[in-house]
């Protein structure tokens, strides 16, 4: 036994010598879990700790097992970043190891597509929470909607293709259903600019392009055509990405205008007239709200994320809104999101506000990477 041993220690003593293997030790600095959370390695950080590195013969390893993982493009034809889905305590750290090997398949936890049968919808999900926008075919009509709506489900597997194929998605059938409204309203978590105390809503996206599709991370990217208000002129990219065991998204908003000054835009949550929870969380930015329950259909939190600190917020026309400024060609950068209590993962309030209040605190304090020796 202790031959067999000897001998397998130095044969990976040999295989790390000829390069054939590397060590990566994955640290969080947080105070709360990471939990099967999403982690980006930048690839120029694999390539130093593992400067043979072969695409179509890698293997994540963590104590023995092996890890799922994505290399990411993000557009590119280039590899952007390694993606490894892994659990870690806080201020706790793991090592994984990258080796020679056929890597394992991973199902798919996160997808999106263009959907031109449902008038331009772009649409997308992970094993949690489900989302659309909508597209510039839905423009003028009397079921026109602006802002984003998100779909309440309560499985694991990727539900978009079947339930647009059923087209009867607005009756739960066991795995959940669209009963959000979002119509003329910033919905769940849109943007908007904000001039004359009032908003401006930007309608709806003209063009799109898939920058990479799961299995663990999706991200799409959508272009609104320009617009002018109040003599300003302002043109919108939007990029959406949206990862595995997530309950939110995270929006980039690139914004081009005429403005002299920085704009002030709002994001925001739609309200419905009956009382329920509403949190302005300015100090740790976070916005958030727990919909009064919608009969049979249960109740589902919505909620925005914003890195930068200290965000002022209020209620005002029927929303919850984030107050932002922006210069023109920079990007606004945030997260939104829901939970449906039916799911069984976040079925109250108070535990929807201590998701977001953690998810806040890990974007402030995100995993470390190292190459180990």
């Amino acid at each position: 036994m202790r031959f067999c041993l000897l001998l397998g220690m130095l044969a990976g003593f040999a295989a790390k010598a000829i390069g054939q293997q590397a060590t990566l030790k994955i640290t969080n600095p947080g105070n709360t879990s990471l939990s099967q959370t999403v982690v980006e390695i930048p690839w120029a950080t694999v390539q130093k700790a593992y400067p043979k590195v072969d695409t179509a013969q890698l293997q994540v390893v963590q104590n023995g097992n092996e890890v799922a993982y994505q290399l990411e493009h993000h557009g590119q034809k280039a590899i952007q970043n390694l993606l490894v889905q892994v659990s870690i305590g806080p201020k706790q750290a793991i090592q994984l190891m990258l080796r020679r090997g056929k890597p394992a398949h991973v199902e798919a936890k996160t997808y999106c597509r263009y959907v031109p049968e449902r008038y331009d919808d772009f649409a997308w999900e992970n094993d949690q929470v489900a989302f659309r926008i909508y597209g510039a075919a839905l423009n003028g009509r009397s079921d026109n909607a602006y802002g984003s709506d998100i779909w309440a489900k309560r499985t694991d597997k990727l539900i978009l293709d079947r339930w647009y194929k059923q087209n009867d998605y607005h009756k739960d059938h066991g795995e959940g259903l669209d009963y959000y409204h979002v119509g003329l309203t910033l919905g769940a978590g849109d943007i908007g600019v904000f001039l004359n105390d009032s908003i401006q809503y930007i309608h709806n996206y003209r063009s799109w392009e898939i920058l990479d599709n799961g299995p663990l991370r999706s991200t799409f990217r959508v272009k609104y055509d320009p617009y002018t208000v109040n003599g300003i002129t302002v043109t919108e990219s939007k990029t959406i990405s949206l990862d595995a065991g997530s309950q939110l998204s995270k929006v980039q908003v690139h914004v081009v205008h005429t403005a002299r000054q920085p704009l002030p835009m709002v994001a925001g949550i739609t309200l419905r007239p009956e009382e329920s929870p509403l949190l302005l969380d300015e100090k740790t930015g976070v916005l958030a709200y727990w919909e009064p329950t919608h009969g049979n259909d249960g109740t589902i939190g919505v909620g925005c994320v914003f890195p930068k600190a200290s965000v002022p917020m209020m209620r005002k026309y029927q929303h919850g809104l984030a107050k932002l400024y922006t210069k023109s060609g920079e990007t606004i950068t945030y997260y939104t999101g829901g939970a449906w209590d039916k799911a069984e993962r976040i079925t109250s309030s108070d535990a929807w506000f201590t998701y977001l209040r953690q998810f806040a605190s890990q974007q402030k304090n995100p995993p470390v990477v190292t190459v180990t020796k």
